[in-house]
């Protein structure tokens, strides 16, 4: 079954999890868009909103905990307002067919 790992992060630390697992070969799947947040960032570079990212991993459940490792080792989210992760279960088996 397939997984949906997403992220939402600031831009920079988004982007560097994207470069970081562009060429994993678990990854089935992965985009990478970009936004505004008003309450997950500390740093605002647009009045009461910073620059965000929202990563959304697609990969087989028996990878998931090494791939959401990866995503929070280099997301930083051990440390704080850095942002969040979510782990979304039961993609629709017929996916990318």
């Amino acid at each position: 079954m397939l997984v949906e790992i997403g992220s939402m992060t600031s831009l920079e630390v988004g982007q560097k999890i994207y470069d970081a697992l562009i060429d994993d070969d678990k990854i089935q799947l992965m985009f990478l868009e970009t936004g505004r947040s008003h309450d997950l960032f500390e740093e605002k570079q647009f009045g009461e909103f910073g620059e965000a990212s929202i990563l959304s991993i697609i990969v087989n459940e028996e990878d998931q905990q090494n791939i959401f490792i990866k995503v929070y080792e280099h997301a930083g989210l051990n440390q704080r307002d850095q942002g969040i992760i979510v782990v979304n279960k039961k993609i629709d088996e017929g996916f990318g067919k």
